[in-house]
């Protein structure tokens, strides 16, 4: 990655992966690491990740190095205006909607790491960088 990414926010496929240490996903990490780079997620990510399986230690390590943005009514009602005008229904798509609102209001240029990059581009359009996990 050549240009600057001044935000990365990870929705729970990607806060899954880094709590799994998956290898693929640690490197890409290390290079936004290396350019500075913020992580972000959405409060409501942490209650998708969770489950009786997770590795709460290394949850709440990973939570130490992210940014936590809350879900706000103000920002739920954002999230709902992404939706429709993305034509998304559904409890997927308003969690989905919940996470691209916060990537949208982190300072630019923003990434994106998602495992719902066809919805994800629908509802963040060209403002933000959707990298496919």
């Amino acid at each position: 990655m050549s240009e600057r990414i001044e935000t990365v926010v990870l929705d729970s496929e990607g806060l899954s992966a880094w709590i799994a240490q998956d290898r693929k996903f640690l490197a890409m990490l290390q290079v936004f690491h290396d350019m500075g780079t913020d992580l972000v997620i959405g409060a409501n990510t942490i209650v998708e990740v969770s489950h009786s399986r997770t590795n709460m230690p290394r949850l709440n390590w990973a939570l130490s190095r992210v940014k936590v943005e809350p879900v706000t009514e103000q920002a739920a009602k954002a999230a709902a205006e992404l939706l429709k005008g993305a034509g998304l229904h559904g409890h997927k798509s308003a969690i989905d909607a919940t996470v691209a609102e916060v990537a949208l209001r982190q300072p630019k240029p923003v990434a994106l790491l998602t495992s719902d990059s066809d919805d994800m581009t629908k509802l963040c359009g060209n403002q933000v960088r959707i990298i496919p996990l």
